[in-house]
Formats: structure tokens, sequence, C-alpha cells
């Protein structure tokens, strides 16, 4: 999911602008190969490995067809051990276009007042709130600021991790999650009865279910909003999520296997066994919505407060770009346990302004902390660090006019050589200052390989930790180093002068857009100052929160700063969202 940067203090890791070469496993990563210099014959064979064809839209952007043939695959192959080398080559593919350059993984930071317990986050970054306690009693209110202005709380619509909190604490699923990270029944009275095949799931649904409005919700609700999510005509950034149903249609109104026996039961049928499936049920895309409601007025519905839900909250007050108060559901089906009677959320970005606000007593949760005063609060009581499973990276929009003239191989290697020049580890040092650990992928460390083991573990093909770019193919990697970033820019026609700087006769000049936020920025301040060691010119644009997610959807940028903090414990979910049809592909790789 993408992130506002729940915290700045991160599992870093690092990909050292890797690349790899599409083709078996077998002859991937770590297959013998050894690595070679930044000489020109070097640069020549890795062209030739990593094999990126031209798309016929734009001769400068890879073509992409593969790699949809190869998710849509991984998505339905039955042989969980082929599956898992399937994601090595995805991976290996995405990372060869360069138009993905991680940086470390996430970690989530947050301030909280002493004498606060009960809420819990998932280490995909969704916060649940309704169960905090203050002193060990209930409490009339509680006050926090997770972000500013969210960009969407129809649960369908949301992309942002602000987003999927608000959205858990007024919705809820058949399934949800618990302080433990368990998923467990929520709407659904106990587990879900599977066929042998593993395809037919029956969910059987608590009685007396109602929305906030106190009207009856039952499982024809959840068929209708899962059709309506998957719906291309809803423009749900996650409808792809419903492609592991029977029935989901890609481009086309799907007819999905989902029907209701009676009105507390849901059956599904899957395209093939789903490792993931339960996790999904607990997602927010996978969260009921009020047919009449949202029928009523479709483009407007949940833009406004007092929109009918089913979660703990309701959504009492909203003053735009400024709070929202979030008052208890007493026909929420756990409202017995609720222990907050009204979250209030500061909305803001201003790093400094939400630090005051929670000094003076103000905010009791504060999600994000100014840069310059990490190193003063980190001994503090107040100041957590908690595991997240997600990787900050850098994005290259692949149809940018940064690109205009080059042939998809030469564009793939200037992105290649901007990614070798960033020092990721001056950025874990300086900006995330939490002892972040380095490593050299894409999906993050501790991912489920989707049968019982760890994907970033010693197979045949794959041997972990990485040290250096032969996991991506056979040129050698060391970002103190600027003379492999040079040849991969001369294959790409630039030109240099003696002294290793971009001659006139061939500039760079790079537009990088982000976010409000002082990590945000420092990151972006700090990759313009190693662009700046080869004269390459690189101009900060920062957004409001709405704005920056809508530019980068539409490909209204050069480069960007991105972070994904996975959805579910599954590789899958780290690849999928860079094919063609996604709407979180912000890449434009293939469109």
């Amino acid at each position: 999911m993408k992130k506002r940067l729940l915290a700045l203090m991160l599992t870093g890791v690092m990909v050292a602008g890797a690349f790899a070469g599409c083709g078996d496993a077998s002859k991937a990563p770590n297959a013998g190969a050894g690595t070679k210099t930044a000489s020109a014959e070097g640069v020549e064979d890795w062209v030739e490995a990593v094999g990126l064809k031209d798309s016929a839209a734009n001769p400068a952007a890879p073509d992409w067809s593969e790699y949809d043939k190869l998710i849509s695959e991984i998505r339905t192959n039955q042989d969980l051990d082929a599956r898992e080398d399937q994601m090595h080559q995805a991976e290996s593919m995405l990372m060869a276009t360069g138009a993905v350059v991680p940086i470390y993984y996430y970690n989530d930071l947050f301030l909280e007042k002493e004498g606060w317990s009960g809420d819990f986050a998932t280490v995909f970054g969704t916060k649940y709130f309704m169960y905090a306690k203050k002193d060990g009693a209930a409490a009339p209110v509680m006050k926090i600021n997770l972000a500013s202005e969210p960009d969407h709380l129809d649960p369908a619509l949301n992309s942002a991790v602000d987003g999927a909190a608000l959205a858990s604490n007024s919705f809820v699923g058949l399934y949800t999650s618990n302080a433990d990270g368990k998923i467990v029944p929520a709407l659904a009275d106990g587990d879900p009865e599977i066929s042998e095949d593993g395809l037919t799931y029956t969910v059987h649904m608590k009685p007396d279910l109602k929305w906030s409005d106190g009207s009856t919700l039952n499982a024809n609700d959840i068929i209708w909003s899962w059709n309506r999510a998957a719906d291309p005509a809803t423009a749900s950034d996650y409808s792809y999520l419903f492609s592991v149903f029977e029935g989901y249609g890609d481009g086309s109104k799907p007819a999905l296997a989902i029907s209701a026996p009676d009105d507390n039961t849901v059956q599904f049928t899957l395209t093939a066994p789903c490792p993931y499936i339960m996790s999904l049920l607990a997602f927010p895309v996978f969260m009921p919505v009020p047919q009449a409601a949202v029928e009523a007025d479709p483009e407007q519905w949940a833009s406004e407060a007092g929109f009918v839900s089913n979660g703990a909250y309701t959504l009492k007050e909203w003053k735009h770009a400024e709070s929202m108060v979030y008052v208890k559901n007493p026909n929420f089906y756990d409202a017995d346990n609720v222990s907050v009677d009204e979250l209030d959320f500061m909305l803001s970005a201003d790093d400094t302004a939400i630090l005051g606000a929670f000094k003076s007593g103000d905010l009791d949760y504060a999600d994000t902390v100014p840069n310059g005063e990490i190193a003063n609060l980190k001994d503090s009581p107040e100041f957590h660090i908690i595991p997240n499973m997600g990787t900050y990276y850098v994005g290259f929009n692949v149809n940018s006019k940064m690109f205009d003239g080059k042939t998809s191989a030469q564009a793939a290697a200037m992105r290649r050589a901007l990614g070798l020049l960033i020092d990721r580890q001056y950025i874990i040092d300086t900006i995330g200052q939490t002892e972040q650990e380095v490593a050299t992928t894409f999906i993050p460390s501790g991912m489920s390989d989707g049968h019982g083991g760890v994907f970033k573990s010693d197979d045949d093909a794959f041997k972990y930790p990485v040290a250096d770019a032969s996991y991506f193919k056979d040129i050698s990697v060391d970002p103190s180093d600027k003379d492999q970033a040079i040849a991969l820019l001369k294959y790409a026609g630039f030109e240099f002068t003696e002294d290793g700087k971009l001659a006139e006769s061939t500039p760079l000049k790079i537009n990088y857009l982000t976010n409000e936020g002082t990590g945000h920025e420092g990151i972006a301040q700090a990759i313009q100052q190693d662009y700046a060691q080869l004269g390459i010119e690189m101009e900060i644009s920062v957004e409001d929160w709405q704005t920056f997610l809508n530019d980068r959807k539409s490909g209204n940028f050069d480069v960007a700063r991105e972070g994904w903090l996975a959805d579910y414990d599954d590789p899958i979910n780290m690849l999928e969202m860079f094919t063609s049809d996604s709407g979180n592909n912000d890449m434009q790789l293939g469109k």
C-alpha cells in the first residue's frame, strides 16, 4: 500500500540499482556468474543479459507483456515451489527495468503519551484504536494524527496507509486483524468451510448485523460490494486483488463466482488455491459498503461526514484539511468492547506543528516526527518503533520525456546509473537514524514464500544475503564508485568531461516529486546531492498529499518518492502492483 512514510526510521534495504534478466530461475541470480567491472564490454554484456525489448507504443519503455503473463501464471499456479521460482523471476524482470530503486525497508515510528494501551498496528501499517485504554480504563476521547487530508474514505477506492487505518476503524469485513497480527472473524461467525480442492469457501455471518443507521447488513451487501470493487467502472486501484476469484475479467465487468446461498452465508470460488486469501478477506477493499447510500450519490459518497458505515466508529464531523471527529458506533458488532468513545484526528503533514501539538497535550498519538528531532526523542518512553513489512523506494516513470530518443535498454541503463549514485547508507545514517539493516532486494525480508518458508532464503538459484548485483546479473555494484554509473550513462548516449562530469552537449535534468514531510524532503535533498557529483541537475517538487497521490498515479512526474507497505504476507503483493492493468502501477510499465 502506498505510504506517506508511517515512519522515517526503517529497516533499510539497499538494492544498489540492481537489475535482473528474464528466463528460468536456474539461469538467474547467483547461478555461478562472476561479476564484471564497469567497462564498455561489461555494459554490453549486461544489456544482452537483461534482454529488454522495446514497447511498440514507446520505444524507450520496456515491452511488459511477458511480465503480465508471468504474474497471471503465478496467480493460478498450484505448484507452490514453481510459483516461488516464478516470483523470483518476476522480481528480476522488474528490477531489470531500473524503474524501481528500493532504498530501505519500512518500520513504524510513532509517539504516544504514556498511559495509553490496547491500540495496535499490524506489520502492514494498519492502525486500530477502538480497543485503546487510558491508564487501563475506558476513555472518552483519543487525539490522533496520522496524516493530512485523506484522499479517499471509501474502502474500495483508498490505496494509502492512512486511509486504510481510517477505513479499518470505521468499516469491517468478514475478517479482521487482532493485536497479535492474526486474522480473526469479524462479521464472519467463525472460520470458513473450505472444499477439498481448496477452491470453494463458505463463510457464515453473525446474525443480526447492522449498518450504523440501524438497517440490516447481510451477505447480499458483501456480494454487491465485492462486485462493485472488482468492476473497472469503479476505478478501484485494488480491483486486481479479485483476480484470484473465478470469473474475474481483465478490463471487463467481472462475473465473480460469489453468491449468497442465504442471507447470512457468503460462498465464493477461487481459480486456484490462494495461500493469502484470509488476509485478503480482512483487507479494506473487501469491506462492505451500503448499496443504497452509494447508489444515491456514487460520485460524492463518503466525501463528507455522516455517511453510513459498519465499523467501530462513524464520521461525525469533518473540517477538511483541519480535523475529523469519529464517534462510537452503537451498531458495531463488537461495540460492547470498544473502549474509546471518540477519536479526534488532527489533519496535518507539518511535522513541527504535529510535534508541538503532541508536546502541548493536544495529541495523544503522532505518526510522524520532525527529522531533526529524532535523536532527541529516541530515548523517550513516548517514542516507539515497531516492525513493518514494506519498502521505501524511488520510482521512475518509464514514459517520462527524459527518456525520449532512447531505446528501452538505454533508458534502463540511465535508471540503473541513477540508482547506483544514491548513497543509501547515508540516508539511513542521517535521515533514518535508528540502526536500519541494509539489504539488497525489493521484496522485504521476512516475507513468506507462499508455502511455509521465507522468500529471501537460500535455494538452488538464490543465495542470501546478496552481497552484490550478481543477484541481478553480471555487473558488480559498489555505490561508492562512480565509474559504473558513468559507463552506463555513456551507453545511454551521454558524454563526459575528463573530470567525470556530464558534458554540456548532453545535459541531464530531472524533476523529483515528493509529498510534504521533513523525512521525504530530506531524502530528496540527499539524492539531489548524489546526482550533483556527476553534474546531473535535479529539481525537487513538493506537493500536498492528495495532489501528490494523483500526480503519481497519472504519471505526471519524471522521478518520484514511492513506498509500498505489503497488504498481505506473500511476494505476489509486491509484484502484481506493476502489471499493466494495475491502478497502483505508478511507474507506468506497460501503459
